[in-house]
């Protein structure tokens, strides 16, 4: 029994050092990375693209780089055009492309080292310039633009950075979100100082206006009431005019109607007259046949 076991132990070392060879002759690159080959500390300049691959045991060591998407938040103090001290809060979103993992990993390193070393400084120069060139209300009311100045900033510290080792556009910037803008306290308080005389300013116009309109409402009700009152009496008048005149044309036309209109008014009570016994009496019998026969 000694003896076989004593025969196994050298074939178990012998797999053992076999599958340790075979290990290190292959290398697996997940999904979303890509690796970079050394060779005896030698960066090769070709990337491992995703899946599986044969590598030299002991000669070859692969480091690997993510090529996903990634952020990196930095956070900028500047002054703005009017001379506001402004916080600003920026996020960043970016990629590395793999073509250009190699010649990255050799110039700068793995890619938190990248961040560190090219992209919270690239955010910090490119968010100051442009906070100065915007004024401390306009960084909020044209937050867009600013922000598109910020990210074509950024991508232009960044080449122009990399231009020396000839890895422009080796980093992609996907887009640059403004995650909050911080003033100084004297500042937010103006503001706030101001949108409240703004908003009592709108609410003395529109009770301004709310007056104007009632006052213009009851002056054209008033009008209005005028106006019809004035139409009523020149009917009237013009109706009265017209009876006026047609009862004069009927008047001229039949003398007998007058005394018909006189006995119509009368109260059957004789004038008395001092003096003199003749008593002033109508024609009653032609009135009367007037009346009949009008």
């Amino acid at each position: 029994m000694n003896s076989i076991t004593k025969a196994l132990v050298p074939i178990a070392l012998i797999i053992i050092c076999v599958l340790v060879v075979l290990g290190g002759m292959t290398v697996v690159v997940d999904a979303g990375h890509v690796g970079v080959l050394r060779t005896l500390g030698a960066v090769q300049a070709e990337p491992l693209e995703e899946g599986f691959h044969f590598k030299k045991p002991i000669l070859d060591q692969v480091e690997f780089m993510d090529v996903r998407l990634v952020a990196s938040n930095a956070e900028a103090t500047a002054a703005s055009k009017d001379l506001q001290i402004v916080t600003t809060q920026v996020t960043t979103q970016y990629s590395l492309s793999g073509a250009f993992a190699p010649a990255v990993y050799q110039g700068i390193g793995i890619l938190p080292k990248v961040s560190a070393i090219l992209v919270e400084p690239a955010i910090q120069e490119s968010v100051k310039a442009i906070t100065a060139k915007f004024t401390a209300e306009e960084l909020v009311t044209k937050r867009d633009l600013v922000k598109q100045q910020i990210q074509q900033a950024l991508v232009n510290y960044i080449n122009t950075t990399l231009k020396d080792k000839e890895l422009e556009n080796s980093l992609v910037i996907a887009n640059v979100a403004i995650t909050d803008f911080n003033f100084s306290p004297e500042f937010n308080k103006a503001i706030e100082s101001k949108v409240q005389a703004e908003q009592q300013a709108l609410q003395a116009k529109n009770e301004k206006l709310k007056r104007v309109t009632q006052a213009e409402a009851a002056a054209a009700e008033v009008q209005l009431s005028s106006d019809a009152e004035a139409y009523s009496i020149d009917v009237q008048s013009k109706a009265r005019a017209a009876a006026i005149e047609r009862e004069a044309k009927a008047l001229q036309q039949s003398p007998e109607l007058i005394q018909l209109r006189t006995v119509e008014k009368w109260d059957g009570v004789l004038p008395r007259f001092s003096g003199g016994d003749a008593v002033p009496f109508l024609n009653l019998d032609g009135a009367l046949k007037s009346g009949s026969n009008p």
